[in-house]
């Protein structure tokens, strides 16, 4: 087979390099279909670059190898030399009239499980290591790409630093208390202390590690010595929840800033958002369009929403007196103190505001421990985003810089001083004023898909005795 050098089959449709049509050209990727007669038969050939395929024109007679054309099924693997012709139908601009064809893998048609269309999402889950070929998780994990980078692009160009906060920690930022032991101990024959405990001082570390639920802790060191930084890594939580919102390990972006106050952190978190969806919707418009076409007839008009709208700000407080004069009936009852459940939130979104949302000012006793406190005393500087069908969205605070009230809130919340006297330093040290939130990936896929399950918006989810691939 004659050595061309291979071209995306995005830039042949695209038309990124006018002078190859008429010449010849070299494409490799998986046939999506194959149909035609004895004579002709025409190829739809997928490389993952675009949602779209390119058509191969097979001349059967000029091939003699008719064999090695029965071979090639939805499914199999290909590489074609042909000449790039302007097309005869409709759909698309150009096609490839073979010459020469090479088969790569076949794929039996009898066991192929994508030699079918319209599987169901939750069979697409069982075959995770296939399911990457449809059109549907194509679309997906190519704007999946695009978010990261614009993630990267955004942080970047404002002069944050990209700060790689740790995976294996010895601290629960949180407080959730459902994480994934680390450790190097034989299960089968565990070390005890005298009292009947682990000993812990065995293991690898010394001591009890787990896996991370956030970078923020860390995150806020870097930003008290940097100013800006962003953290975007994996997390995890071992919550055993099967929902279609809840994952065992999923990705967060979280930024700290100094000198930030909450004023601050509410302008950067929709900033950052509405870059992150206007940069989706410019760069990867066929991607959305077929998603819109397949499961969310209303998802590029609600894109549009976000970016098009001023967020409402408006404190806890005032959103709770808005709740109980509604008239809802909403299945959790609101009261001032609870914490908000989507449908409160959603409600605020959807139809009171007709805009995306940031609520402050949050109970303290419902906040975590490094939230700042209000003079109040009941209040802290929490904020919660807040998106149309999806409710929160972002997580965040400016954070308790002063090292006494620090102390006290987290003798309050019975948090042992040694585990994270080294952020308490921090206090003591230098203290600033800081913010930063947390931007859950996975959700934010959620919205920009309008996928229904979190499971589908990453490669291979991790969930309650789901870690098969």
């Amino acid at each position: 087979m004659k050595e061309l050098r291979r071209q995306r089959v995005f830039d042949l449709l695209k038309g990124k390099d006018e002078s190859l049509v008429n010449g010849e050209v070299n494409v490799k990727g998986w046939v999506r279909t194959k149909r035609g007669n004895k004579n002709v038969a025409f190829i739809a050939l997928n490389d993952g670059s675009i949602i779209h395929n390119i058509q191969v024109v097979v001349e059967v007679q000029s091939f003699g190898n008719d064999e090695m054309l029965k071979k090639i099924t939805t499914g199999a693997c290909i590489s074609v030399n042909g000449k790039l012709v302007e097309s005869k139908g409709s759909g698309q601009n150009v096609e490839i009239l073979a010459h020469e064809i090479e088969l790569y893998g076949t794929a039996d048609a009898e066991t192929y499980p994508l030699q079918k269309k319209g599987h169901s999402l939750e069979f697409l889950r069982e075959i995770a290591h296939l399911r990457p070929r449809t059109n549907t998780f194509g679309a997906i994990f190519r704007i999946r790409h695009a978010l990261a980078f614009a993630i990267h692009k955004y942080y970047n160009d404002k002069g944050f630093y990209y700060l790689h906060t740790p995976i294996i920690t010895g601290s629960d930022a949180e407080g959730a208390g459902a994480m994934f032991r680390v450790t190097t101990l034989d299960l089968h024959n565990v070390p005890t202390t005298p009292e009947g405990k682990i000993d812990f001082q065995q293991d690898f570390f010394g001591k009890e590690t787990n896996l991370t639920v956030s970078g923020q802790l860390e995150g806020e060191l870097g930003a008290l010595a940097l100013s800006n930084i962003y953290t975007f890594g994996p997390t995890f939580r071992a919550e055993n929840s099967n929902t279609t919102r809840h994952l065992a390990e999923f990705w967060m972006i979280e930024p700290e800033m100094a000198f930030y106050d909450i004023n601050d952190n509410q302008d950067l978190a929709e900033d950052f958002l509405k870059y992150l969806i206007g940069y989706v919707l410019e760069n990867c418009a066929d991607d959305l369009e077929f998603l819109q076409k397949m499961y969310d007839k209303e998802l590029i008009e609600r894109l549009q929403f976000v970016t098009s709208n001023t967020f409402e700000r408006l404190s806890y407080t005032a959103a709770i007196e808005i709740l109980e004069k509604s008239g809802e009936k909403f299945e959790f009852p609101v009261k001032w103190g609870v914490d908000l459940q989507s449908e409160h939130e959603r409600y605020l979104v959807e139809k009171h505001f007709k805009k995306p949302v940031i609520l402050t000012d949050y109970p303290r006793d419902i906040k975590a421990f490094y939230m700042k406190q209000n003079d109040d005393g009941k209040t802290v500087r929490a904020m919660d985003v807040l998106f149309p069908k999806i409710g929160e969205i972002i997580g965040g605070s400016q954070r308790e810089e002063n090292y006494d009230k620090l102390v006290s809130r987290i003798k309050e919340m019975g948090i042992p001083e040694k585990d994270v006297w080294w952020y308490l330093e921090t206090r003591k040290f230098g203290t600033a004023p800081h913010s930063g939130f947390g931007l859950g990936f996975e959700r934010l896929m959620l919205f920009i898909t309008g996928m229904g399950n979190i499971r589908d918006v990453i490669p291979f989810p991790r969930a309650p005795l789901n870690a098969e691939f």
